[in-house]
């Protein structure tokens, strides 16, 4: 039967058997090949025309017919199909164990074209830490279109209670942003079913490379490409105008890192999600661009070196950090023995790794979290995250401002909490950077640098 386009009822469910549970639908087979050879090699045919071991890049947006409604290959818009992000949706459906996945323009679009599948009335449950852009999109998008979304602390004791007759999905972000808590997806998973929900996990925070949510029982998988599937970011000069005291020579040329692919993507199993999403990001059309396409995926070619490197890194600053008591408040990462959650690393990730993300609250409140992230030389105060650069940033004030400050307490992100992004520089020299840092945050006056060599 074929699926309709149009958005889920409040009363209508898909994938469900006559019990009203979730279906499971045909798993991708298992890889042959490990997890870097498939990241070189997957969604990267020999050109057939040329030989060409990369894909060339397909710019153009209409492709040729030999009559009418006759495409002379399998593309006649760039809108609703082009070889450079087929590739990478390919290779995306190999690292993450799926049959499909479906590129968008950024990650936000993602997330808004599957909530667009849920008609007016319908209800999701999300763990209340969540990204800033993605709470923003439940409480002010999703929310003047009909669907609601009740967030919740502790979404695996929580999930029973909270499923409403209307509740469509289950949102995970697991590690969360900031506070790297982690949930349990088979727990949740396995209750969602029972009642025909699915269970949607970002995962972002880890890639396919630590973590794959769809062997834990997840139903679709999402990621902002621009992290770490991407993980290249550009330096570009910016040019500080003087201060009429100033002469023109005083001006300051410094270097500000900017990503230089914004994109997402999603990764599930079911044929019928394939459809359904695939009607969304035609129809919709926040489709990313061929260019983007084929940087991502030469991205994702050293996936394994960089996401291994950059969780390698964080482990070191974040025992560094746990060793300063005086200084620190907390430190949240999973790769340590002391998180709260690293059983359920040791199940879920791979080898236990914690990934390349970490955070921690600070002594001194909010002027201290501002003044560490001013003192650091080699990370830089800036968002996003994941990329081969380390970044530092303060979420109260910057990724998370959007959100009430009552609701992000509650949720842990606190004032003085200070979010982590390792990269892939070497690990003596982060860690000697951030303590340097916590030294003159803490103790003594700092001098303002915002990562720009002094």
């Amino acid at each position: 039967m074929a699926v309709s386009p149009l958005p889920l009822r409040p009363h209508e469910r898909i994938l469900t058997q006559e019990d009203g549970c979730v279906e499971t639908p045909k798993r991708a087979p298992t890889p042959v090949h490990n997890f870097g050879t498939l990241a070189v090699h997957a969604g990267a045919p020999l050109d057939p025309s040329t030989g060409a071991v990369i894909a060339p890049i397909s710019l153009s947006t209409t492709f040729g017919q030999t009559g009418v409604g006759k495409p002379i290959g399998e593309y006649e818009y760039s809108r609703s199909g082009n070889p450079n992000r087929d590739n990478f949706e390919d290779a995306i459906a190999a690292l993450e164990h799926a049959r499909f996945a479906l590129a968008f323009s950024s990650g936000s679009a993602t997330t808004a074209t599957i909530l667009q599948s849920l008609a007016a009335g319908s209800h999701v449950v999300s763990v209340s830490d969540v990204y800033g852009g993605t709470h923003r999109y439940f409480t002010k998008v999703a929310a003047a279109h009909g669907v609601q979304v009740t967030f919740s602390p502790s979404i695996e004791l929580d999930v029973e209670e909270l499923i409403r007759p209307e509740t469509k999905l289950i949102w995970i972000e697991t590690p969360s942003n900031p506070t790297l808590n982690l949930v349990d997806i088979r727990t949740v998973a396995t209750i969602a079913h029972q009642h025909g929900i699915l269970v949607v996990v970002d995962n972002t925070f880890l890639s396919p490379y630590i973590q794959n949510p769809l062997d834990h029982g997840a139903d679709i998988v999402v990621h902002s490409v621009t992290k770490y599937i991407n993980g290249h970011s550009v330096s570009s000069p910016t040019l500080f105008s003087p201060s009429p005291n100033q002469t023109r020579r005083a001006s300051l040329l410094t270097l500000s890192s900017t990503k230089d692919v914004v994109m997402g993507v999603a990764a599930f199993n079911s044929p019928e999600l394939k459809d359904r999403l695939t009607f969304l990001q035609n129809a919709i059309g926040a489709v990313p661009s061929p260019f983007d396409c084929w940087l991502a995926h030469r991205g994702l070619k050293t996936l394994h070196l960089r996401a291994h490197a950059a969780s390698t890194n964080a482990h070191s600053v974040a025992l560094a950090l746990s060793q300063t008591p005086s200084h620190v408040l907390a430190v949240n990462y999973p790769g340590l023995d002391s998180h709260r959650h690293r059983r359920i690393a040791l199940a879920q990730h791979r080898d236990g790794l914690g990934g390349g993300m970490l955070s921690f609250r600070i002594r001194g409140g909010h002027a201290a979290a501002e003044r560490f992230c001013q003192s650091t030389k080699i990370f830089v105060l800036a968002e996003s995250l994941g990329g081969v650069e380390s970044l530092v940033e303060v979420p109260s004030s910057m990724t998370h401002a959007g959100i009430p400050k009552a609701e992000r307490e509650a949720a842990g992100v606190f004032d003085d909490l200070v979010r982590v992004s390792c990269g892939i520089e070497d690990a003596e020299d982060l860690k000697k950077d951030v303590l340097r840092a916590l030294e003159r945050a803490v103790v003594g006056e700092a001098k303002i640098t915002n990562g720009v060599k002094a």
